[in-house]
């Protein structure tokens, strides 16, 4: 049976796998998210399908030679921005590395001009143009070898890392062998070509598609969790992620210390200074205080001023240390001053759970606790102490 098909018919059916990817991305704008990752994978493809219906139709109006420079040029330009936009949807990328994709698309570019000048043979092209992509596609190991990824992402790399190798075995073969691996010239080794390129058409696009749904779906998650403003937990992530520690930590006998704490006299600031500097106040707070937590440290806002730390494993002399910390840490120790003078006023306890130890009921202990700081005159902590704690909680 034959497999082999036509040079044009190859080349169309690629564009049309391009085109196919682009309809694919284009489904995306409906969601108005992620726009500007959306625009810069759409214009890559229309780079990649204007390269690949212009080799399908050279020769017919267009100088051979012209047609494979302006090519293969814009199919590497639409190769590099392709792959900037997949790795901006893994993680956000500075500026460095768009200049030197930028640099190593224009010296790329150069660089086959100069072999269409001085040494143009077809295998030193496809060596060339191989070897280039191969390159261009190694930072997606970020996917698969970056610590913490998703399951996703580590399949997506393992993929690019095989298309990699599919390129630089073209470009080998493209200088080693007596048969042609190029398009327009039937034979295995076109097969192994058109597979190389069709892996890396689908590949992109799928990868595209699902990165940007995983990335959508971690940020309803983030808005779900966390307050937009401060960037601290919601009141419902947190009394969920609480009880959880509380139930942990009950199993192990150790301490849990809570502390519940607000802003002194924050009307007086809103009102005075206007809520946009009070909304900063508000991130000022939150910024210097998570400075000071550990990984397993849970710091919530429960609404306006008002905000909550539970402390896992740590006992009373430990909460007592961070509650002065996070006293002077308002004063502007770390370097800066905070928009507008403030103090906050806290109510701390310190517990050993057990089986019966209830969230409501820290909160409400605590709760006592921060009303006797303020009436005892504002900026200032107090302790909850044994005989306050109710008898199925035991202080440390």
């Amino acid at each position: 049976m034959n497999l082999y098909l036509d040079s044009r018919t190859i080349i169309i059916v690629l564009g049309i796998g391009y085109l196919l990817a682009l309809s694919l991305g284009s489904s995306y704008w409906l969601d108005r998210t992620n726009l500007a990752s959306i625009k810069s994978y759409l214009f890559a493809k229309c780079l990649q399908i204007i390269a690949w219906f212009s080799m399908a139709f050279r020769g017919d109006i267009v100088p051979d030679l012209v047609t494979i420079s302006f090519a293969n040029s814009i199919l590497l330009a639409g190769t590099a921005l392709e792959m900037v936009t997949l790795l901006n949807l893994h993680k956000p990328i500075g500026r460095k590395t768009i200049i030197r994709y930028t640099i190593l698309t224009a010296c790329s570019i150069i660089g086959f001009q100069l072999i269409l000048l001085l040494h143009n043979k077809e295998d030193v092209r496809i060596a060339y143009i191989s070897w280039v992509t191969a390159v261009m596609l190694i930072p997606a190991y970020r996917l698969l070898l970056e610590r913490g990824t998703t399951m996703l992402r580590r399949v997506t790399g393992s993929l690019y890392m095989i298309a990699i190798v599919v390129f630089v075995a073209r470009g080998i073969i493209a200088l080693h062998s007596v048969e042609s691996a190029s398009f327009f010239i039937p034979g295995i080794f076109q097969l192994i070509s058109i597979l190389g390129v069709f892996l890396l058409t689908v590949l992109g696009s799928i990868a595209f598609a699902l990165l940007l749904k995983e990335k959508t779906n971690q940020e309803l998650v983030q808005l779900a969790s966390y307050d937009d403003l401060t960037g601290t937990l919601n009141r419902r992530t947190f009394t969920l992620q609480a009880k959880l520690a509380l139930a942990q930590y009950a199993k192990k006998g150790k301490p849990v210390s809570y502390l519940l704490f607000d802003i002194d006299w924050f009307k007086t600031i809103n009102d005075t200074y206007g809520h946009h500097v009070g909304d900063q106040v508000l991130q000022d707070l939150a910024s210097r205080i998570k400075r000071r937590l550990g990984s397993e440290d849970l710091f919530v806002r429960y609404g306006g001023d008002e905000f909550g730390l539970m402390l896992p494993g740590t006992n009373e002399a430990e909460s007592t240390q961070l509650a002065e910390q996070i006293k002077r840490s308002l004063g502007g120790s770390f370097g800066e001053e905070p928009p507008v003078p403030y103090s906050i006023s806290m109510g701390v306890l310190t517990v050993v759970p057990n089986k019966h130890t209830q969230l409501e009921t820290l909160y409400a202990t605590c709760d006592k606790a921060l009303y006797t700081a303020k009436s005892n005159g504002r900026d200032g902590m107090y302790r909850s102490q044994s005989e306050q704690v109710p008898e199925t909680l035991a202080s440390c």
